[in-house]
């Protein structure tokens, strides 16, 4: 999946271990998938590992009394089963305008939050701070510039622009890379 050296498990290893799962994350989540299409709990759980790259899975004990509590409201309904006997589940139309609610709430909040550090800023604790200030201020600019990108393409997707922007995420991956690289080579 990705080809990174040994940075990412690392990585993964702290995002795994930390809550940094927002209040209200796995349920916003639930509703746009089952908006989407008829999931059944497992399925949801692996859904969201694949779209979060593995970093986090929610557990049974997270997802399964989501889905009552959600059912319990009115905002799911079960759908009836197939062959296969799974129990999965779709929004009705109480769901549907939770989902609204939820999307609305969360491109406020995206909008306030554009400015606010995000939690990797972190990582550069260890330079000095003259160099920190620009970094931080690069790192805001190239964030800020993600979710713009990421808002867009959810509002009108475009296979052109996805392409393009994908290009140059990998080059910049690419030249950055080859900066560390450099600078490993120094040590």
């Amino acid at each position: 999946m990705f080809d990174y050296p040994i940075h990412i498990p690392a990585f993964r290893h702290w995002a795994r271990h930390m809550a940094a799962v927002p209040k209200g994350f796995l349920r916003y989540h639930v509703l746009e998938l089952l908006n989407e299409r008829p999931l059944s709990g497992s399925e949801i759980i692996n859904e969201i590992g694949r779209m979060t790259g593995g970093c986090w899975k929610p557990s049974p004990g997270s997802v399964y009394p989501l889905l009552a509590w959600l059912q319990d409201n009115g905002y799911i309904e079960e759908v009836p089963a197939q062959e296969s006997g799974i129990k999965r589940y779709t929004l009705t139309a109480k769901g549907k305008n939770l989902l609204e609610e939820q999307r609305k709430i969360r491109s406020h909040l995206r909008m306030e939050k554009m400015t606010i550090a995000p939690p990797l800023y972190g990582l550069w604790l260890r330079i000095p701070s003259e160099h920190a200030e620009r970094i931080h201020g690069t790192f805001r600019r190239f964030f800020r510039a993600l979710l713009n990108l990421r808002m867009s393409l959810e509002e009108k997707f475009s296979e052109s622009a996805m392409e393009e922007a994908l290009d140059v995420l990998n080059e910049a991956a690419q030249k950055l890379e080859e900066i560390e690289k450099k600078l490993r080579a120094a040590i």
